[in-house]
């Protein structure tokens, strides 16, 4: 389900993101795989009246708390721990941030298109960095902290504010699940991937680096949904899973067919190779 469409889709005039999709949509290439997945960074409150976006005391938030959270819609996906360049200038989002700066740092990144709507599952933003310019624009680096599910519109102006509750992986069905094994799979295939990606793109072939860096399979399935680049609806569809091995499985396949994809691909040009 989606949030009814009560503000334009996001544009050139609201923001302009650092971050670059990948127009070879579901064909991760080593530019769009970050080797770097990050880690979540708590910060305490500066003001315990503003929402409350995170456990800052230590802990998670649980599931069924509820809350409100300022949201910026954006044509990209935003998962837990990866990193999202932005700048500011539309004046709406110009006065989230300077409430933002008084507060607690934390904002809610949706997905949005001309196509399907706003989402109605997005991920915390945490502001990590920022740097205010003489026009009063902002650059930004945040990083992605939890999902959450909005419940209610609390506002539409000047920007949406909405109450929301936050999304946590359920255990599996089959208990016997075994994620270190699926993420080591959803690992080997990635691998593959760009290793002929870089061999289409007469770029050295040289061995693949280490890609889970000893993250669990939850967090290790959100950096791989991050590496979907040019494919939003299909991160945004994984960000919604809520068990971790379903999420796995769907990113093992797609990183499957993309690997047949460049097996063909390479073997076309072993026979008709370009002069």
């Amino acid at each position: 389900m989606a949030l009814p469409q009560l503000l334009h889709s996001p544009s050139s005039s609201s923001l302009t993101p650092k971050h670059c999709l990948n127009p070879h949509s579901l064909n991760p290439s080593p530019s769009s795989i970050s080797l770097n997945p990050s880690i979540l960074r708590r910060r305490r409150r500066r003001n315990p009246n503003f929402l409350r976006c995170s456990a800052s005391t230590g802990g998670s938030p649980k599931s069924d708390d509820v809350l409100e959270l300022p949201l910026f819609p954006l044509p990209l996906v935003l998962f837990p721990g990866a990193i999202l360049p932005l700048q500011i200038f539309e004046f709406r989002y110009r006065m989230m941030m300077h409430t933002l700066l008084q507060t607690d740092l934390r904002f809610g990144v949706i997905y949005a298109d001309s196509t399907t709507g706003t989402a109605d599952v997005g991920c915390v933003g945490e502001v990590v960095k920022h740097e205010r310019l003489v026009d009063d624009r902002f650059f930004l680096i945040c990083k992605g902290q939890e999902r959450f599910r909005v419940t209610n519109l609390v506002r539409t102006k000047p920007y949406l504010v909405a109450e929301v509750a936050w999304l946590e992986d359920r255990p599996s069905g089959d208990g016997a699940e075994d994620l270190d094994a699926l993420s080591s799979e959803v690992e080997s295939y990635m691998k593959d991937v760009i290793r002929l990606s870089n061999r289409l793109n007469g770029k050295p072939e040289k061995e693949v680096q280490e890609l889970r860096r000893n993250l669990f399979p939850t967090p290790f399935s959100f950096f791989v949904g991050s590496t979907f680049e040019g494919a939003p609806r299909e991160q945004q569809a994984l960000l919604e899973l809520e068990d971790t091995a379903m999420r796995l499985k769907r990113e093992k396949e797609t990183l499957k067919n993309t690997l047949n994809y460049l097996t063909a691909a390479s073997a076309v040009k072993d026979v008709f190779p370009t002069a």
